[in-house]
């Protein structure tokens, strides 16, 4: 990515980048393993399908999956004539960008400390020209790490945090983690989605947890064995499935995730007159 020389400038686009995006999600998991990029893909497709201007950045910087998930291996992020970056098109209302469309092969590892991955997070919402957004879905790489720390205080007004967890006991554990690093940033959390809900990874451990920790349950996406395979051939299971029940428990989620900004929006609107 290009160095900025004037880190004043920089932040003035920053602060415009972030003014032009209504809603800003970010997708986090308190594990790796729980379906998180795949759930974060088929949102911000099912979003873009409702007619939704979206962005999805993906800030997992040593594993990024989005390219992949939405078969876009092949692309790379490129200057245009104003200077700036062009988020990779996916359709007319969705564009993508990842630190996969930078590397030079899928296989180069990137090894950063915190400061590089901070800066290149700050690069990524400054430079990548998204124009004007509904919706900017952040993948966040698992954990309570670097990248989910930077993205939320980079992008300051989050208007919430959807958590992905399988129902499993050694899943829900970690995402109680992931819960109480919102909490204590001051995070508002959307709720909680139990994927792979159902046959070998049982059911109901994610719905437990969120109605413990007193957080919403935004619902189940069933294990499918579709979904993993959608993925892998870089068709988002919303479109290549879209009949399917679990296509349609997804665009149920997407629909809570909505009617919470929304209702966001109306609130914080309210207090400032």
């Amino acid at each position: 990515m290009y160095e900025c020389e004037h880190p004043e400038i920089e932040e003035m686009v920053l602060k415009d980048r972030l003014s032009r995006i209504k809603n800003k999600v970010v997708i986090l998991s308190g594990k790796g393993g729980v379906g998180k990029s795949t759930v974060a893909a088929n949102i911000a497709v099912s979003l873009s399908n409702l007619g939704y201007k979206t962005g999805l950045l993906d800030v997992d910087v040593h594993g990024p999956s989005i390219p992949t998930i939405l078969g876009l291996d092949d692309k790379k992020l490129l200057k245009s004539s104003s200077g700036y970056i062009d988020p990779i098109i996916y359709n007319k209302n969705l564009k993508v960008a990842s630190i996969g469309f930078v590397l030079e092969s899928s296989d180069n590892p990137v090894i950063w400390r915190g400061p590089a991955k901070n800066g290149f997070i700050r690069q990524m919402m400054s430079q990548i020209d998204w124009r004007d957004l509904d919706y900017l879905i952040v993948d966040c790489p698992p954990g309570t790490g670097d990248e989910p720390l930077s993205v939320i205080q980079i992008l300051e007004d989050v208007s919430g945090a959807v958590i992905v967890t399988t129902p499993q006991k050694l899943a829900t554990t970690a995402v109680r983690k992931s819960i109480n690093f919102c909490k204590q940033l001051s995070t508002p959390i959307i709720g909680v989605i139990e994927n792979m809900s159902g046959m070998m990874f049982k059911s109901g451990g994610g719905e437990e947890m969120s109605n413990d920790m007193n957080v919403p349950f935004l619902g189940r996406i069933p294990a499918d064995p579709a979904i993993a395979e959608s993925g892998d051939t870089g068709t988002p299971f919303v479109i290549s499935h879209k009949s399917e029940k679990a296509a349609k428990d997804i665009e149920e989620v997407v629909l809570s995730i909505k009617d919470f900004c929304e209702k966001e929006k109306a609130v914080l609107n309210t207090t400032s007159l």
